[in-house]
Formats: C-alpha cells, sequence, structure tokens
C-alpha cells in the first residue's frame, strides 16, 4: 500500500498580498498527477487545509474539485483539521462523504475511530489479517479538549498524550484478532522541528511543542503544521506546505513523502517534490548594484524581497527596483557605513534644530534615512512661508 502525506495546503492564502489560487491550482494538477503516476492508494493531508475558518466560496470550489479529482485517481483521502481550519466547517458530512472516499477527522471524539485498510499477502492465503489502521489527530486547542480528553492540565503536551493513549488502546485492542500497523496524522509542533515564519503563533509567548516519544510506536507518524519538509525520525516527519508561503520559505524544496506498507511495516519512505509556480528572490545591495548586477537577471521573474543598503535611502526606490524586478514585494533598508553623526537619535537631533525648517527637513531625514534634496527643502520652505502669511492674516 502506498501513502502520499502531504499537509498545510493553506489555501485562499496570499503572498503578500498577491493571491496564490492559481498556484495552488498548479499544485492541485501536480498532485493528481503523482497519484496516478505512482499509484498512490491514501493521499494524507495533515491539517491547515483552509488557510481561513471561513475560506471564500472559490477556495471552498477547489477543495471540491481536489477531492473529486483525486477519488476519481484512485485514491482515498484522509484529512485532519488545523489550527487554521474551523473543524466544524471542514468537518461537516463527513459521514456521507466517507462513502465516496473521503475521511475526515476532526473531533476528538473520532480519535479513536481509524480508517482500515487490509493489506493483501499473495504467500498468506485466507489468512493473510494485516491492516493499516489511520488514525487522525486534528488540531487539539487545550482549553478547548483538555475536559473532553479528561486532562487537568490544558497544555499542547497534556492533550496530545490524552490523544496518543486512545490511539494506543484501540491499536492494542484491535491487535488481539489482526496485525496493526497503524499511521497517525498530526497537526502539532513536535519537538526537533525547524519553524519559518509563515507558521502563526498559536498562543501568547510562542508555540507548545511536544517530545517525539508521544508518536513511539506508530508505523508511521504524518505530522503538519511546519512548512519546511524534514524528517524528525525515520518514522515521524513533516511534508512541508506544497508551496513557499513567506520569504523564508525561499530555499525550501517543496514536496511530500511516499510512504510504502506491506505487511512487514513501512518498506520505504521517498521524497516528492512539487515545482514551483513562481520562483523566490531574496536580495541585498545598494540600488546602483542590484540594478547593475547581471547575476540578478534570474531573480527579474521572481517576486522579490530586497533590502537596500545604501548609505542614504535613495529617492523612488521601489519605483526603480520594479523597473528590473516588476514583482518586488517587500522592501527594507538596512543602510551600511552610515555615519555616526546620522544615527543619533531623532529627539536629541530635534533639540538641536535651530528653526521651523531644520525641525521638518530632520524629520523627512529620520523617516526616509537620507536628507531632503533641494526642490524638497524648497517645498518645504514655501509651505512654512504660507502657513506664516495665513497665521499672520487672521
Amino acid at each position: 500500500m502506498r501513502l502520499l502525506h502531504t499537509s498545510d495546503w493553506h489555501l485562499g492564502r496570499s503572498f503578500h498580498g498577491v493571491g496564490m489560487l492559481d498556484a495552488q491550482r498548479h499544485f492541485v494538477d501536480q498532485l493528481v498527477g503523482a497519484v496516478s503516476r505512482h499509484s498512490v492508494d491514501v493521499v494524507l493531508v495533515a491539517g491547515d487545509v483552509y488557510d481561513r475558518a471561513l475560506p471564500g466560496v472559490d477556495v471552498v470550489n477547489l477543495l471540491d474539485e481536489a477531492l473529486v479529482r483525486l477519488t476519481s485517481a484512485g485514491a482515498k483521502v484522509v484529512l485532519t483539521s488545523g489550527n487554521h481550519d474551523s473543524a466544524i466547517r471542514l468537518g461537516f458530512a463527513s459521514r456521507l462523504l466517507e462513502r465516496g472516499g473521503v475521511h475526515l477527522r476532526t473531533r476528538p471524539a473520532d480519535l479513536a475511530e481509524p480508517l482500515l485498510l487490509p493489506l493483501e499477502d499473495p504467500g498468506a492465503g485466507d489468512q493473510a489479517a494485516a491492516v493499516v489502521a489511520i488514525y487522525g489527530i486534528p488540531w487539539l486547542e487545550p482549553r478547548l479538549v483538555a475536559e473532553q480528553l479528561g486532562v487537568e492540565t490544558a497544555s499542547h503536551f497534556e492533550v496530545t498524550r490524552a490523544a496518543t493513549a486512545l490511539i494506543r488502546e484501540d491499536i492494542e485492542r484491535r491487535s488481539a484478532s489482526s496485525t496493526v500497523h497503524p499511521v497517525v496524522l498530526a497537526h502539532t509542533f513536535a519537538s526537533g522541528g525547524i519553524s519559518s515564519d509563515s507558521e502563526r503563533d498559536l498562543s501568547i509567548g510562542g508555540v507548545g511543542a511536544v517530545p517525539l516519544d508521544l508518536f513511539d510506536g506508530f508505523s508511521y507518524t504524518a505530522l503538519g503544521h511546519l512548512h519546511g519538509r524534514q524528517a524528525l525520525s525515520p518514522q515521524v516527519r513533516y511534508s512541508g506546505s506544497p508551496l513557499a508561503y513567506s520569504f523564508s520559505e525561499a530555499t525550501h524544496r517543496k514536496g511530500g513523502w511516499l510512504v510504502d506498507i506491506g505487511t512487514d511495516g513501512v518498506s520505504s519512505v521517498a521524497e516528492i517534490l512539487w515545482e514551483a509556480p513562481r520562483a523566490l528572490a531574496v536580495l541585498r545591495g545598494t540600488l546602483a548594484e542590484l540594478l547593475e548586477a547581471p547575476e540578478h537577471q534570474w531573480a527579474e521573474t521572481a517576486y522579490c524581497q530586497i533590502t537596500l543598503t545604501d548609505a542614504q535611502r535613495p529617492a523612488r526606490a521601489m519605483e526603480r527596483l520594479r523597473s528590473r524586478f516588476p514583482d518586488t514585494l517587500v522592501l527594507g533598508f538596512d543602510p551600511e557605513g552610515r555615519a555616526p553623526a546620522a544615527i543619533r537619535s531623532y529627539s536629541s537631533r530635534l533639540a538641536d534644530a535651530p528653526d521651523d525648517l531644520s525641525v521638518c527637513c530632520g524629520f523627512l531625514e529620520h523617516v526616509r534615512g537620507r536628507v531632503p534634496d533641494d526642490n524638497e527643502k524648497a517645498a518645504l520652505a514655501s509651505a512654512l512661508e504660507n502657513v506664516r502669511v495665513r497665521e499672520a492674516s487672521r
């Protein structure tokens, strides 16, 4: 049996103001193609299917289309809800959807209700009794589920430990009559993972991590929440998001994991990669260097995050950068070599200003990182003079 581990689709997300629905459709095309090409039996989606609890109509339609295409390609789909999803809305009509091969695990009440898939052993005849049992742990908000799970301390560790204990009890019960190879989906932050900027804080003070040993004994644990694909152990892995959702992910190789399970358990785990529709470029340098350097030609068609290092902030910086890099989405300034006088506090420079024009010029320098040019000084002087005349005529 072959499983394809994915997570964190974040359907409906934008990238620094740029809509990503077309890029997400491109991912769905690749996913459906991979299911057919690699003869995938089950697609796993470990949470954050949507980016928001109330997704738009076009976003819901995209998920509907994806599920129809995946099941038509011959795969079953198992989805859990993440912290970005509304578990109630995502889980709507779950019993009805199971008839079509889509299995939703969005409620704590379903933690010990696995999808059971028999494994065939050609040499065992009618005696073959090995099954893959796929369990789903949705995002568990500790304050909301602690009482339901019977734990006194509302923490990520305690509720996840209670969830995995329920799963282990069910595995033990089923193991009395068959060989069970348990696969667990969980949307959580497991210790040892590497985070990136697009995972939003889940609580004040940071994310509550859970230790890896909570997943000991499972044949495979398909994690979601972190956007970088990574293996925390041979049996515990993050698939990462299918697309980059922040510039901190510019160096990620986006993909998932193909997991093969036989009667003896997991036999192999192999990476599968997704093609990015647009490259991401993180550039740094002076404005002149960036506009002239031939080695940056590849970034002319990429989404760009640019940090300018000019000692003084250039005029019309974004406009000039976009003449070469039209999809510059983020612009920052980190001056190098600025004279000590230029980094005095604004209040100290304001105290030394001899007149109103110097105050205005000092403010422009403070917010722009460069001194006003002659035209700007003239405009400020004219505006101040008009104010003086108007005040004097009252």
